[in-house]
């Protein structure tokens, strides 16, 4: 047997190999995966531990292996360590979801409020001239043809909607809307 393998009386041959290979190989190993994976430490403890897992899963074949198992270790851990880097290459970063608490979510009140304060202030307007708004205005029609709508004339839209927009704008005033 090789002096990393050395065999107990009370352990079994896997549980003793593991130990060996422990103290004999974590050390190094640790060291050189220190390296791959930029001094991250949590890291690189980590892919030691998988990399004597899959040696432990692999007991049998390592047994039989002559000399060190000291490079069969070294390409497990390099080997996990590409794979971790490429699988976080291929998916998007996580990121930690707590800013987004602190972002004010759309506040719907204020927008409620506005349109009730408008929809009072058009209700203070006469008929005529709440009309002359809401053809040209809400509905996005040119003065011809709220003029044709209507049945008055072109002219008469462009004065309603005038005098419209200077009572709103009173209105709003009133109402302690400025701007």
């Amino acid at each position: 047997m090789r002096k990393d393998a050395v065999v107990a009386d009370r352990t079994s041959p896997d549980e003793e190999l593991m130990r060996a290979l422990y103290e004999e190989h974590a050390g190094p190993l640790l060291a050189f995966v220190l390296r791959q994976v930029a001094g991250d430490r949590q890291h690189a403890e980590d892919v030691v531990q998988e990399t004597l897992v899959r040696a432990w899963r692999n007991a049998d074949r390592l047994r039989g292996t002559p000399g060190s198992v000291r490079p069969w270790l070294v390409t497990v851990a390099r080997r996990i360590v590409i794979d971790g880097h490429r699988s976080r290459q291929a998916r998007p970063r996580e990121v930690d979801p707590a800013p987004l608490e602190l972002i004010p979510a759309a506040d719907e009140i204020d927008r409620a409020l506005r349109l009730m304060t408008i929809s009072d202030a058009l209700g203070d307007l006469s008929e005529a001239h709440r009309e002359a708004l809401t053809e040209t205005y809400f509905k996005g029609r040119t003065v011809s043809e709220a003029a044709e709508a209507l049945g008055v004339p072109a002219g008469t839209v462009r004065s309603r909607v005038f005098y419209a927009l200077r009572s709103m704008r009173l209105s709003l005033e009133e109402r302690g809307v400025t701007g």
